[in-house]
């Protein structure tokens, strides 16, 4: 039972919920960059949610089944088509032996997730199956799919029936908010910091990602963000979200693949509910941020968190 790799794509690699208990010896959490891509395309499928995905990054990998499957594709619009047809997104999809999953072009996002029935055969690494290719190990092999891979595949048999709407419709609209929206942030314990200009700069102007952004951080351009006064700072554990002002300004915000520990002033925190959203954004595009206080990004998460719930049960 496998999946046999056609075409690689730019960046197709095996990602999870995280390598989670050993961020203290320095080792990163990994994972997927869209949680919530993820746990649908999972829960489509009838796998749990901590079952691994191929995160696909841009362009996307031809694969050719040897068995007959389920799968589900979510996150980016990446012109999926099974055997030359379009396949819808967010849907579980039934895969004859033989047929061929292809992308095209990009029309929105930048990562699509791609979920099997019964998931992917492939031996963790302290706990999990994400690959963290700095390091060169996770995945497959530890690096991202390469042209002849044979991607082996669990027992199907074994996997629930899944048995949800197929859409993110449960999803509050509020929790998903619109693509173009101000990405919610909470104030980083140094907001206060910042100068009141880079406070209201930081509220109010656009940054633009620039193309050194990647799975460990995204580095951002626009107004400089300043501090009152230079500060000595001892380094700290980092969280998925973090946005850090390093000293010539430009904000950099960590991603799955970050560092354990870092000194930089962090002037804010991605709110977990928007880290999909944010994840789905590309060198070039402009972002915009919003600061909410914690009580509503707690609502928030906890709003995600009943729907993941209901998708797991």
């Amino acid at each position: 039972m496998s999946i046999e790799v056609v075409k690689p794509g730019a960046l197709t690699t095996l990602q999870d919920l995280g390598r989670r208990g050993f961020q203290k010896l320095g080792v990163p959490v990994n994972g997927v960059m869209d949680e919530r891509s993820h746990r649908l395309a999972n829960a489509l499928v009838g796998n749990v949610q901590s079952q691994g995905t191929l995160e696909v990054t841009l362009m996307g990998p031809t694969l050719r089944f040897t068995v007959d499957a389920v799968i589900a594709v979510t996150g980016a619009d990446l012109d999926a088509k099974l055997n030359g047809e379009p396949l819808p997104r967010d849907r579980a999809t039934a895969v004859s032996a033989g047929s061929e999953l292809a992308f095209g072009k990009r029309r929105s996002g930048v990562r699509a997730y791609i979920a099997v029935r019964g998931g992917f055969n492939v031996d963790p690494v302290m706990g999990s199956a994400s690959l963290f290719a700095r390091g060169g190990y996770g995945g497959f092999a530890g690096r991202a799919l390469a042209k002849g891979d044979v991607i082996r595949l669990n027992d199907a048999s074994k996997a629930r029936t899944a048995n949800i709407d197929g859409n993110l419709a449960a999803l509050d609209r509020d929790v998903l908010a619109d693509a173009e929206a101000p990405i919610r942030v909470i104030a980083g314990r140094e907001w206060e910091r910042f100068d009141a200009a880079s406070q209201s700069a930081f509220q109010h102007e656009p940054f633009r990602m620039t193309p050194q952004s990647d799975r460990m951080g995204f580095r951002l351009e626009g107004p400089k963000l300043a501090l009152t006064q230079a500060c000595q700072m001892e380094s700290e554990a980092l969280g998925f979200g973090a946005i850090q002002v390093p000293a010539d300004g430009n904000p950099i915000v960590l991603m799955a693949d970050r560092q354990t520990t870092g000194g930089y002033p962090k002037i804010a925190q991605v709110c977990a509910v928007d880290l999909p959203r944010l994840a789905q954004k590309m060198p070039g595009e402009s972002i915009r941020f919003s600061v909410i206080g914690i009580d509503e990004a707690q609502r928030l998460l906890l709003a995600q968190q009943r729907t993941f719930a209901t998708w797991e049960a």
